[in-house]
Formats: structure tokens, sequence, C-alpha cells
């Protein structure tokens, strides 16, 4: 092929695989401009014309509006130039095409209402600092002034709680952080946990479960402090100010809900069974332990308490936070022991 070769508009549309009407409309809009035209005035194209369509079709296909083609084509602008600002543009409808699938995918999978398809589509637009003042006032709500004993150091955080007391690391572990560039599954993930922030019941539940567990932290700890009066002579009750000075986690109800249960679901024991009996006595006698003078009353008051501690523990959306919780923050899934608290429930109602 020699310089002199020139194409009609039927053949350049040919050789580029575009058609007629996309060559005329390039054509007129100079992006490939006709090399000359035949005595009865039709267009003829020159060689460069191919390439030149290449390109266009090209950079169409990369998503580039028309000024920036002419730009390229004319050479006012590099492929570098325009491939760095396009890659840019294609980053931010990701993001923008992750938020959207994010909120429909929610939405289709919780049943929204109207008014939910709203909620949740704010929810999916907060920004870093909306996010953290929503969760912060969550946490506040379920653990603000609980057991504030004078151990923290005076300042606060996670939406008032204090610093160094006695749920500030457990509301710093349930404190949700969106990475900048999350995932369609993370946004999910966050729009469902910031509905269950939302939710009152949900904000009482664990607000009830940590002021038991201060209350009966506290009443062990008071406890302790007697037998380690009795004791100073002896050991001058060292491990007993280390530990509440530390705040050290005692052994829970929930540790103890695992320990005992597990094995009787493992082996299939009936929550109503003698055997089930067996593990029922020792959990009773081990919460009777820990929270000893926090609960007035009789073994059936104990009972009692620790029936309604397990009835709220078992409640699934607590651990469903939890579940959503790790996916957010890109930890691994957390193991559950729903069967483990369902089956002590049954055991001791």
């Amino acid at each position: 092929m020699n310089g002199d070769t020139t194409y009609t508009i039927g053949e350049l549309a040919r050789r580029t695989g575009l058609t007629v009407k996309t060559v005329r409309f390039y054509s007129n809009q100079g992006i490939v401009p006709p090399a000359d035209r035949n005595p009865a005035g039709h267009r003829r194209y020159g060689a460069d014309a191919v390439a030149r369509l290449e390109l266009v079709r090209t950079l169409r296909e990369l998503g580039l509006g028309l000024p920036a083609i002419r730009r390229v084509v004319e050479r006012e602008l590099t492929p570098a130039d325009v491939a760095a600002a396009q890659a840019e543009a294609i980053d931010v409808q990701i993001r923008v095409l992750r938020l959207r699938r994010a909120v429909l995918g929610t939405v289709a999978r919780l049943g929204s209402t109207p008014e939910e398809l709203t909620l949740v589509h704010q929810l999916a637009r907060l920004t870093e600092d909306e996010r953290g003042h929503l969760i912060g006032e969550f946490l506040a709500g379920v653990f603000g002034r609980i057991g504030d004993d004078g151990t923290g150091d005076g300042r606060t955080g996670n939406g008032g709680i204090e610093r160094g007391g006695r749920f500030a690391a457990v509301a710093r572990s349930l404190t949700p952080e969106l990475p900048e560039e999350p995932s369609v599954e993370q946004v999910e993930a966050w729009v469902e946990l910031a509905r269950l922030a939302g939710d009152t019941g949900f904000r009482a539940l664990l607000r009830g479960l940590a002021e038991a567990e201060a209350a009966e932290a506290e009443a062990a700890e008071a406890a302790e402090g007697v037998a380690g009066a009795e004791a100073a002579e002896a050991a001058e009750g060292v491990a007993v100010a280390v530990r509440a000075a530390a705040h050290l986690p005692r052994p829970g109800l929930a540790v103890a809900v695992r320990e005992l249960a597990g094995p009787a679901v493992a082996a299939g024991v009936e929550p109503d069974s003698v055997e089930a009996a067996a593990v029922v006595a020792e959990l009773v006698e081990r919460y009777g332990r820990w929270c000893a003078g926090a609960v007035p009353g009789d073994a059936g008051a104990l009972r009692d308490r620790l029936a309604e501690r397990l009835g709220a523990m078992a409640d699934p959306r607590r651990e469903r936070y939890l579940e959503l919780l790790a996916v957010v923050n890109g930890w691994a899934a957390p193991e559950s022991w729903a069967a483990e608290v369902n089956w002590a429930v049954r055991a001791v109602a």
C-alpha cells in the first residue's frame, strides 16, 4: 500500500469494522477528516485514516469522550496522560457501582420497605466521620457510664466511654472500621451493621448484658477484696490488688457455657435429660461464685437470673453483629456458639 491510496467511506468502514454512519460521524466531527474528494464530491480518505479510526474505536471502548479523543488524535495529549485520567475516572465509577450494588443487594436480601430503602442508601453514603459518630453513639448507649469506678484515665473515647474503664477495650473491639476501598460485601455488611446499631431494642439488650456483667464483676471483686484483706498479713494482697488495677478478664458466663454445654451438644445430650441436669448444676454453681452478692435470694432466684442472662445472650442479633463486624474489618469469621447457648437456655429453663 502506498501513500497515494485512498478509500471511499464505504471501503474505510469495511476495513475498520465500523458502520458507514459511524465513520461519517467521526469525519463530520473533524476527528477523521477526508484527504480529498472525487469529482462527484464524495469523500476520499487516506491510509492514515484506518489507523486513526482504530485508535478512536479503542479510546471509545475505554470510555473516553469525544473531546479527549480529539486531543489524543491531534497529539495534544499522550495516551499515557489519557490513560491515567481515565483510570482515575473508572475508579470513581467502580466505587459508585460498589455502593449501588451493596444498597440493592442489602435491600433485596432484607426485604426492605420503601422507607428502609432510603435509610439503607443514606447509611451506605455516610462519610468516615459520620460513620464514626453513628457507632460512637451506639457504643455510648451500650457501655456509657457503666462501671465508672475511677480506674479509667479521666478521658473519653468511643462516644464518651471512659478510656481505661471496665468496657473501654470491649467498645474498641466492637468498633467497625470500613476501609477506604471497601468491597461490595463490606459495604453490605456495614449497612446491615449500622441498621443494627440504630435498633433501640438491640441497644437495650446489649446494655442489659453489660450492666449485668458489671454488677456481677463488682460483686465478685468485692468478695475478693474481703478475702484479700483477711489474707493480707500472709500475702499482702498483692495478687488481688494487681488484678483489680489491671481489670484482667475473669472467666465469664460465655466461657462456662462453651466449656460445659459444648461437650453436651456434641454428644447429643437432650436439655431435659438427667445428664443435662448435672451440667446445669455445675453451671449454676459457677455462676453463683462469680456473682456472689449480686443476686439476692435463694438458689431459685440465682437460677432465674442465670436463665435471664442466657436468654439475652441467645438473641441472634448479638451474634449477627459480630459476624458483620468481622466482614467490615476484614477479620476471620467468628466461631459461632449459638448451639451451646440455646442448649443452655433450654436446659436451665
